[in-house]
This record gives C-alpha cells, structure tokens and sequence, in this order.
C-alpha cells in the first residue's frame, strides 16, 4: 500500500442536510493504510457548517486549517480561524462540543483527523440529541456498524423496562 496521498487525488462525497450544512468530503485513512487514526478532507462552502455542533466522549478530534477562513464554535466560545491554524477538541461533555463555520466570504478547507475508537458516544447540545455507534468506527460505513443510535436523554427508558 503506497502511505502517500495528496488531496487533489481524493474521490469526494456531497455531505450536507437543508440549508445550513454542507460539505464536499474525502476520506485520507483507509488508502495510505491507518485504522486506529482517521482523516478526511473537508471542504466547506461559505456561510455553511459540515456537521452540528457536537462532542464525544470517546474520540479526540483535531482539526488542520488549510484554507480560508471561519470560526469555531467551542464549548460557549467563539474563536476566529485561518489557514496554519491546528484545533485541538479532547473528549469531554457539551464543555468541549465544537464546529467549524465557514466564514460568508469563501470556502473552509481542513483535515479533520481524529482516533477512531469504539464504542463512540456523541452529544448535540442544540438539539438535545446523542448518538451511540460500534460495529464501525466514527465517520466509517453505517451499514457496517453492529449499532447505532440516535435519540434523545428525555425518551430514556428504565434499566427493567419490559423485563
């Protein structure tokens, strides 16, 4: 397996729901060879986000600025970025939940890599939801994960329900 890849030699996928998310995305890790470290490249149009503000509290993410400009959203802050910039998202709960907006002017490109440890729990603070996955690790194939869920903490059932 060749362990070199260059971004112009990338298939990439649309990604993206109604008007707020969108994004052209191609996956680095499965051709030059990781499993245990994940890495896609990110393009996002301007004004757009490529997924919801979130958190895990299994997987660390880290983000590489490669052009443009927008802002991330972290926790309750705010931060400018710019290409050169590297952002650092360790586990955690909504304290570290993060995204990457793409400023109205031009589009954000990044590499988006992280560890791709399973099981994953996620966490959306603005929508209430969280998610399990396992089977495939995040950002890998659904039809190949054992599980994965969506919901949310207040459709929560008790430990003996229909026992």
């Amino acid at each position: 397996m060749n362990p070199v890849k260059n971004v112009s030699d990338l298939s990439l996928i649309d990604h993206g729901h109604g008007d707020a998310f969108a994004a052209r995305i191609g996956q680095f890790a499965p051709h030059i060879g990781l499993e245990k470290l994940g890495c896609r490249f990110v393009i996002v149009p301007p004004g757009k986000k490529a997924w919801p503000f979130h958190n895990h509290h299994v997987n660390e993410e880290m983000f590489v600025i490669l052009e443009g400009t927008g802002t991330l959203r972290y926790g309750p802050d705010r931060f400018p970025v710019r290409a050169g910039d590297v952002i650092a998202c360790p586990t955690g709960g909504p304290e570290t939940a993060h995204q990457l907006i793409a400023s109205d002017d031009g589009e954000l490109r990044y590499l988006a890599i992280s560890t791709m440890l399973q099981p994953d729990i996620g966490e959306y603070p603005d929508s209430g939801k969280f998610i399990v996955m396992s089977g495939s690790p995040p950002g890998g194939s659904k039809e190949q994960r054992l599980l994965h869920f969506v919901g949310r903490k207040d459709s929560a059932v008790d430990y003996w329900d229909g026992e």
